[in-house]
C-alpha cells in the first residue's frame, strides 16, 4: 500500500472543505457564534491549522511554519507562540479574529508543509514513536490519524456554522 498516497488523500480532502469555508469569508461571518460559548468558525480553521502544525513539524522534527514563516507575528493574537487552541476558555476562542486571506495562507502553507512530510513516508514509519508522553507511546501512524480525525472534525464543524451563518443572514 502506498501509505503516502493515502494520507495525501486525506490531507487533500481536508484542504478541499477547509477552502470551501475559508475562501471569501467575511469577518462577521467569521465570527458567527450560534451561542455565546461555541467556538466561531475563524476560530476553528485557525484551530485546524494550527494542530496540524504543531503535530506534522512534532512529528518530522521541524519548526512549526506558525513560527519559521512568521504567521504569529502577522496574526498578531494575543496567545504566546505554542497556542494552538487546546484548554482555551470562551473569551480567549473569540478573540481569534482574522480575515479569509490570512487564514488561508496559514493553512496553506502548513498543507504544503505536511505534503512535503508526507512525501517520501513508507509503510515501517507508521511504527516510528513519535510522542512518549502517553502510555502506550504514539506511533507516526496513530498520530497521522488522529490529526485527519481531528481536521475533518472542525473543518466540517465550519462547514455548518457557515450555513448557519448565511440562512440567519437576510442578505445571504
Amino acid at each position: 500500500m502506498d501509505v503516502a498516497a493515502v494520507f495525501t488523500d486525506a490531507f487533500e480532502r481536508i484542504s478541499g472543505v477547509f477552502h470551501a469555508v475559508a475562501d471569501d469569508i467575511d469577518g462577521e461571518v467569521a465570527s458567527f457564534r450560534p451561542s455565546g460559548s461555541a467556538n466561531p468558525i475563524a476560530w476553528l480553521l485557525w484551530h485546524t491549522a494550527r494542530v496540524q502544525d504543531d503535530h506534522i513539524a512534532g512529528a518530522a522534527g521541524t519548526e512549526q511554519v506558525w513560527t519559521a514563516e512568521g504567521w504569529f507575528e502577522r496574526f498578531g493574537l494575543p496567545f504566546p507562540p505554542a497556542a494552538h487552541g487546546y484548554g482555551q476558555s470562551s473569551d480567549e476562542v473569540g478573540r481569534v479574529r482574522v480575515e479569509s486571506g490570512l487564514l488561508c495562507g496559514y493553512y496553506d502553507a502548513v498543507h504544503a508543509a505536511t505534503l512535503a512530510f508526507l512525501a517520501d513516508l513508507v509503510p515501517d514509519d507508521l511504527e516510528r514513536i513519535v510522542d512518549r508522553r502517553f502510555d502506550p507511546p504514539v506511533t507516526l501512524g496513530v498520530r497521522l490519524v488522529s490529526v485527519v480525525s481531528d481536521n475533518l472534525q472542525h473543518v466540517g464543524q465550519a462547514a455548518y456554522l457557515l450555513g448557519l451563518a448565511e440562512s440567519e443572514s437576510p442578505e445571504r
